[in-house]
């Protein structure tokens, strides 16, 4: 009998793939970090004019809000790419598997690397296409690693949201770096040094990720990752290691087929049609954008707060990147609210009642996001320096509550065939609403004179519209609780009890 992979394999997978989503998948979002490197070494420099402008204190700083811009639209441009362009490589995880995905990754993540080394003040503009190749580089990496949950049963939505909390964690990566920097090392060494480590990637995706998808629920004796020599075969996944005598075809679809008996899978479209799909496409939506606008704005914010001062900016930039160090322990939070009703073993609902739970068990998650950037919202409207403090706090558990819990709710609410499809429309949508933090950037530069105050209010009211997709959930959880009543009871009473069918899912 084929043995499966062994506790000691999946743990290697969980624990590589945290520090492969926790050291590389986020770090543009550490930005801010790298922006103050950047400017130490001219970039944009060109942007700054020389006229002067006196502060309180009486010192004099030029005007580098030209420089802000462009630093402003590279980020803009980078964590657009970040979301758009997980649609079609979704779709790629989804159609060609796991390894093709990967080394697509790998690929965009070493070519971006290797273009902010050879970048310099005079080729400023390449940093456009490498943190556009980062960000969809680590985005797709991410996304192949959130099937590593499959493997660990009633844990599965701890492990989707731990590794969204390493994502956040990784922005931190460019606080090392500015460190470094300030230690002497250059920035051209360091990225010469993440480029290496794309071997490290290639390794994982060869031993301990599989050539196609991690299916669920987990079949037994089931093996994926090259195995010793004399056994390469391993490498296939169970769904191609199918033996002749299942009544399977021997060409098997990317997921595993529905068990005999149940109910057909739901297709694609009427998924996306949902107004549980789009209200969670606002829910994701509006919060991203409160979270861009922060990052993207914050050295030049800090830098009107501390009027110039660069020992300020400097402890405050610290800070933001040490907090984002904590969204690998804040994320975990969420995955055990979604999977607390899974701990009692004795009252655990299967099937398609387990199935409500989840989406029950949801809700609760998706108000405490919404709750905590309101509050972030909040505090980032308080134009005071030691304000922000709580401001980091806040928004690296708002963040990463809401990216595990945006791939959690997804993997909950709809068929795991459409995953990858689903999470990949939902980021580009959601990036194309990311869009508008370049014309809000512009209007605080022009009309309201580098004073965010009134944007940060009028995002406070953007974001209580995420508030509708709990409730649009709560309604769904009832619905179907109604036509499961109708189906459990008998004949007779069915027609009676039975709900439309064309109820909107």
């Amino acid at each position: 009998m084929a043995r499966g992979a062994g506790r000691a394999k999946k743990l290697g997978t969980l624990f590589s793939g945290l520090l492969e989503c926790g050291a590389f998948c986020g770090i543009i979002f550490g930005w801010a970090s790298l922006v103050y490197v950047l400017k130490s070494l001219g970039y944009f420099g060109q942007w700054c004019e020389s006229s002067a402008i006196l502060n309180p204190n009486g010192t004099l700083y030029p005007d580098c809000s030209g420089q802000d811009e462009q630093f402003s639209l590279v980020f803009t441009i980078g964590s657009f790419m970040n979301n758009f362009m997980t649609l079609p490589m979704g779709y790629v995880f989804d159609r060609f598997g796991t390894a093709v995905a990967r080394l697509i990754a790998i690929s965009l993540y070493t070519g971006g690397t290797l273009l902010v080394a050879f970048s310099t003040p005079d080729l400023a503009v390449l940093l456009f296409p490498a943190m556009s190749m980062l960000s969809v580089g680590g985005i797709l990496l991410i996304l192949t690693n959130m099937q590593v949950g499959n493997l660990f049963g009633k844990y599965r939505s701890i492990i989707i949201t731990l590794y969204n909390g390493a994502f956040d964690s990784s922005s931190a990566i460019f606080l090392i770096i500015k460190v470094l920097h300030e230690h002497g090392l250059s920035l051209r060494a360091m990225f010469f040094f993440m480029a290496a480590c794309s071997a490290w990637h290639l390794l994982r995706t060869i031993f301990l990720m599989p050539r196609m998808h991690i299916p669920y629920p987990l079949p037994p004796a089931y093996n994926y990752g090259l195995s010793c020599p004399g056994h390469s075969q391993s490498y296939r996944t169970y769904e191609e290691k199918r033996p002749p005598e299942d009544d399977g075809p021997e060409e098997v679809p990317l997921e595993p087929s529905a068990p005999k008996g149940s109910a057909a899978v739901e297709p694609f479209w009427p998924c996306v049609c949902s107004w549980l799909f789009m209200w969670h496409v606002v829910w994701l939506s509006v919060m991203q954008l409160r979270h861009y606008l922060f990052i993207g704005t914050l050295n030049p914010m800090l830098d009107h707060l501390a009027f110039g001062n660069e020992h300020l900016v400097s402890t405050y930039t610290n800070a933001f990147a040490f907090t984002q160090l904590c969204g690998v322990l804040c994320a975990p939070w969420n995955g055990l609210i979604l999977d607390y009703h899974k701990r009692n073993k004795a009252h655990r609902a299967e099937g398609a009642h387990g199935a409500l739970a989840d989406l029950r068990a949801s809700v609760l998650s998706l108000v405490l996001t919404v709750t905590q950037c309101v509050l972030f919202s909040i505090c980032a409207a308080v134009p005071m320096l030691p304000v922000q403090f709580v401001t980091f706090v806040l928004q690296v558990i708002s963040r990463s509550f809401l990216y595990g819990g945006n791939a959690a709710f997804l993997a909950i609410a709809f068929p795991p065939q459409h995953f990858g499809k689903l999470y990949g429309l939902a980021m580009a949508l959601s990036a194309l609403v990311a869009l508008l933090q370049y014309p809000c950037i512009a209007l605080v530069r022009g009309a309201l004179q580098g004073d965010p105050f009134y944007m940060n209010v009028g995002l406070i009211a953007v974001v209580l519209l995420a508030y509708i997709s709990p409730v649009v959930v709560t309604r769904e959880c009832r619905r179907r609780a109604k036509e499961l009543e109708a189906a459990s009871s008998p004949p007779e009473a069915s027609t009676s009890a039975k709900t439309p069918a064309q109820t909107p899912q």
